[in-house]
């Protein structure tokens, strides 16, 4: 992660570049890369360079989405046989735009200082997410897969407060895994996430009632929102 500052005429010569102060995230791998054929079609829904049952194509769109609801941007590094490297651009806001900009104090804090166990097998969602929550005050533990999670739950010495899980996932679904973390630990809060649509993942059984569910691609302030909804929510 870092920091980085772009003016209107570094802009004028990378056309998907936007003016203004951002928080960089990068996230690397040193696999088979990508030619120039792939990349270009890289963000579109479905696509997909995986086996058949491998893999959606939503990942990398819904990585997109997120960063487009939120105004930033994504670079892409990537040569066959060298890896790749996503830069993630998301706007830096400072503490007193944020209040500044709710002079009456009307709108709900979406603060927090709560432990969160953060569920998802997109690498680059999963660090954007954990890079939202804790620059507003949260305390992540991620996850890239719900074995992971599990492992987290039995080895973390203190409390968790909510569950963030994905839905869809290889091998564990988003419901059965909270149902597996609930055996193990005290009570604790859960948000189910997904970019499937409702037809799609009805029978999860994530979208009946008293279920906290958002879709992805979300907002910051969506997904802030939600998390101080589903906390501050009377267990039923």
């Amino acid at each position: 992660t870092g920091v980085a500052t772009f003016d209107a005429e570094y802009c004028e010569q990378h056309a998907e570049a936007l003016p203004g102060d951002f928080v960089l995230l990068a996230v690397s791998d040193d696999g088979c890369g990508m030619s120039r054929e792939v990349m270009a079609k890289l963000f579109e829904p479905f696509f997909t360079t995986k086996g058949v049952g491998k893999g959606t194509g939503l990942g990398l769109a819904t990585v997109y989405g997120i960063v487009r609801q939120n105004q930033g941007f994504i670079n892409v590094y990537s040569e066959p046989g060298q890896g790749t490297t996503f830069r993630i651009y998301l706007p830096a806001i400072a503490r007193e735009e944020t209040q500044a900009a709710d002079p009456e104090g009307t709108s709900l804090d979406v603060r927090g200082s709560e432990t969160v166990l953060l569920v998802e097998d997109e690498q680059a969602i999963l660090e954007m997410t954990a890079t939202m929550l804790r620059m507003n005050g949260y305390t992540v533990l991620a996850a890239h897969t719900p074995e992971q999670a599990l492992e987290l739950a039995r080895t973390h010495a203190g409390r968790i407060d909510l569950l963030i899980t994905d839905v869809v996932m290889p091998g564990m679904n988003g419901k059965d895994l909270s149902e597996r973390l609930a055996a193990l630990r005290p009570p604790f809060k859960c948000l189910f996430m997904s970019g499937y649509t409702a037809d799609a993942i009805a029978h999860h059984g994530v979208l009946e009632k008293g279920v906290q569910f958002i879709h992805k691609p979300f907002s910051q302030k969506g997904l802030l929102g939600k998390v101080r909804q589903t906390l501050d929510a009377r267990q039923a």
